[in-house]
């Protein structure tokens, strides 16, 4: 019988290898998105495709509203930063860090793990090629590991012991790439941008698309993402 996990699937291209690695592990895929409060639907779009392509057992949207804080220009009414380059990327935090978000998203992989039975937790963060934010550390999810066990039923009762996966963790970009390419990865239903056309094209510009056609650059592949710029 195959163990479950539970993989945080944003439909971006770093949620969407992970979410492949875990399956090529011989995992039963739970896939979960949440509706956050994002200023745009096009990654949950992209997080419906992409789990149907990778044939998960089941895939759950959630809806919190972290927008009713603010704080982050992927919530609240703040412009992304555009044409940065990696040492802009590295100076400071950017105003695209959303606070606590990958801690309330893992708690909420939490919970569902519990009732499913599944002790495994994949997240996509990735430590190299990333826009600096501070949950996408190792330090953050073996933190968060330790944490799942402390405040779960099952953990305390030693019926699950929680494991929090992280495999691209210390990958760049073009890694991830080219492993997902060798896991059959369509990037095509993917989506990176922070700020998208109406229409959904990528902007090209913001920190997270320059990432993401670095990646493809460097692994000497083609980004099938159309880019308005």
């Amino acid at each position: 019988m195959s163990r479950r996990a539970v993989v945080l699937l944003s439909g971006g291209l770093d949620s969407a290898t992970t979410l492949a690695i875990a399956r090529s592990g011989g995992f039963e895929v739970y896939a979960l998105s949440v509706d956050y409060g994002q200023r745009h639907r096009f990654e949950l779009d992209a997080a419906r495709r992409v789990a149907t392509a990778l044939g998960v057992a089941e895939h759950r949207v959630v809806k919190i509203d972290l927008s009713g804080f603010g704080g982050s220009a992927l919530t609240a009414a703040i412009d992304v930063p555009k044409d940065r380059d990696e040492a802009a990327m590295n100076a400071a935090i950017p105003v695209t860090y959303v606070p606590a978000r990958n801690t309330v998203l893992l708690a909420l992989a939490l919970g569902y793990a519990e009732v499913i039975g599944a002790a495994d937790l994949f997240v996509g963060v990735n430590a190299v090629d990333y826009s600096g934010y501070p949950d996408c550390r190792l330090e953050f999810v073996a933190a968060f590991e330790r944490l799942a066990n402390l405040a779960t039923k099952a953990g305390v009762e030693g019926t699950l012991r929680f494991r929090v996966h992280a495999p691209l963790i210390e990958m760049t970009k073009a890694g991830i790439v080219r492993r997902g390419t060798e896991l059959g990865v369509d990037y095509a239903l993917t989506h990176t941008c922070y700020d998208p056309a109406a229409d959904g094209t990528s902007c090209g510009r913001c920190d997270a698309c320059v990432l993401r056609r670095k990646g493809f650059a460097e692994a000497g592949l083609v980004d099938p993402l159309r880019y308005a710029e």
